[in-house]
């Protein structure tokens, strides 16, 4: 029976029909990024104050300064709070006057903001003072959103193929993604982010898994950073975006509205053929091989095609197969926890981009620079030292980084931004990192089941990530200390995986162990497996 990497090699792993695919699998990692970062500027801190327009039924001719001075009580630096007012009283405005007024309550008729303010999400459903938690709380409810998507997306898609779920999951991304900009209350806001976060969530694991199933062995790498690199591009986008449209209904529908372009997706996008022989789909299997071959100006030989013959007893895998052998269980285990480890310091640190002191446009445009380095450096990085040397490393020093921020006084925002920015390289190259090397690590009729099962637990440090930086109220330290503190331990274990570079994707769980080439990434090994290919 043929192997499927015969096949791949047959019909060229990495032609035309490959890079068109990487190409269209890219379009929508261009557009996620401003589904992940884009509150982050649509709740700008801005001014603000408690309404106190009681005091004009007894005051009509009052100014805006005599009326902020009589109702508003001022703080130690000899500001207006921003959070407390003067309770209103029945007294005419000469009583006011002579008495003045003493005592202090929580707003209780709304904020007043600059007039020149366009509309944000701050401004419109007032997440200033005791409700500003809900802006955190709405960050990891999308979170939350990332993680269903995982643990639906992941199975389905081991279920019914990677096809039918990537234009599942853009339907939902467009739908809910515009629906965003004409939500009436944030309540709705937050479910509607939920749901987009979930689409995002598909997105990502299918897009990984259809890149890695169709290129051969030596451009697994290439691929998956190429859709990774275009993604940085997108972050790079989001800080232009929302720095030219600063109305966020209006910037929410310029973030989404792209998306509904994708809908072409449904006449040319394949389905993994890889996935298709696994489920004894041979005939359809077949076409698209064929289909491929030709775009890359090759010819099947009809004997390999010949012996893709279905298994007797259709292959599928169950979550629970994770578990069951030795050597899976060891790897979900550690690339889980590796998973959580790369989110917790990536979303960090990018969620912070107001807390560092410079201009937040600026410092995104950095963060989204570096990204392309980032993922593009592991392009060699995994070729040259393998992947878990890269992986574990890579985690260390973005540990490491956040851990030094914790050292570095405040007044130093220069200092702290450009460690930033070198935490965000090494954060991102981590992640890109844990894509391929869990693709990898998986076999065919897991992959999709084990790739969502880590997704699942970065998305569970996604959550958590909005949540821990508030504690910088307490000390500033707090929020780097765990998010560093965590990719240092996790680093550690990295040690315990086997080495992928190399070698051919598994597809089932049959072998209890990787071949004793991994690793080798030479010629020397592909020579013995494949003596009559060798070119």
């Amino acid at each position: 029976m043929a192997e499927f990497g015969d096949l791949l090699r047959a019909l060229g792993e990495f032609g035309l029909y490959q890079k068109l695919l990487i190409l269209l699998l890219s379009l929508p990692l261009l557009l996620n990024p401003f589904q992940m970062f884009g509150q982050v500027f649509m709740v700008v801190e801005v001014p603000h104050h408690c309404d106190t327009s009681w005091i004009r039924a007894v005051g009509p001719n009052l100014t805006e300064e005599e009326q902020l001075n009589l109702t508003l009580p001022r703080g130690a630096d000899g500001q207006f709070e921003q959070c407390s007012m003067f309770s209103p009283v029945d007294w005419d405005l000469d009583s006011i006057l002579a008495y003045g007024l003493n005592h202090t309550q929580k707003c209780s008729s709304g904020w007043v903001y600059p007039s020149e303010q366009p509309p944000s999400l701050l401004t419109e459903f007032d997440l200033v003072c005791d409700r500003a938690f809900l802006n955190d709380v709405s960050q990891s409810i999308y979170m939350a959103g990332l993680l269903i998507g995982a643990m639906i997306f992941g199975m389905l898609s081991d279920r019914i193929g990677r096809r039918p779920v990537l234009l599942i999951c853009i339907f939902l991304q467009c739908v809910f993604g515009l629906g965003i900009a004409f939500v009436p209350h944030f309540y709705v806001f937050m479910a509607f982010r939920c749901v987009v976060g979930t689409a995002v969530s598909g997105i990502m694991i299918t897009v990984a898994s259809l890149a890695m199933e169709w290129v051969g062995v030596s451009h697994r790498t290439k691929a998956l950073m190429v859709t990774h690199t275009i993604g940085a591009l997108g972050v790079m986008l989001v800080s232009g975006l929302t720095y030219g449209i600063r109305n966020w209904r209006l910037l929410e529908i310029a973030g989404s509205a792209p998306m509904f372009a994708l809908f072409f997706y449904i006449w040319v996008l394949p389905e993994s053929a890889r996935w298709l022989v696994t489920k004894g789909r041979i005939e359809e299997a077949k076409k698209v091989l064929q289909k491929a071959a030709a775009t890359n100006k090759r010819s099947l030989p009809p004997e390999l095609l010949q012996q893709l013959k279905p298994e007797k007893e259709v292959k599928s895998g169950s979550f629970l197969d994770l578990f069951r052998k030795n050597h899976l269980r060891k790897v979900t285990l550690i690339m889980s926890c590796v998973w959580f480890a790369d989110s917790i310091v990536y979303y960090g640190l990018s969620l912070s981009v107001t807390d560092f002191g410079l201009d937040i446009y600026l410092t995104q445009l950095a963060f989204g620079a570096v990204e392309l380095p980032a993922r593009i450096s592991c392009i060699f990085l995994l070729e040259w030292f393998g992947r878990k040397k890269v992986q574990g490393i890579l985690l260390l020093l973005a540990g490491l980084i956040c851990l030094i921020l914790t050292g570095i006084p405040e007044d130093q925002p220069v200092v702290i931004t450009v460690l930033a920015i070198i935490g965000k390289f090494t954060a991102t190259a981590a992640f890109s990192t844990s894509y391929v090397y869990a693709a990898e690590l998986f076999p065919t009729i897991l992959r999709q089941t084990g790739v969502g099962l880590c997704s699942t637990m970065a998305r569970v440090a996604g959550i958590l990530a909005p949540l821990i930086i508030p504690l910088d109220q307490y000390h500033r330290a707090i929020p780097k200390a765990i998010f560093g503190s965590i990719p240092v331990l996790v680093a550690l274990f990295c040690i315990l995986l086997p080495e992928t570079r190399g070698i051919d994707l598994a597809d089932d769980t049959e072998n209890e162990q990787l071949p004793a080439g991994v690793g080798t990434g030479n010629s020397e090994f592909k020579r013995k497996k494949y003596p009559k290919l060798h070119i």
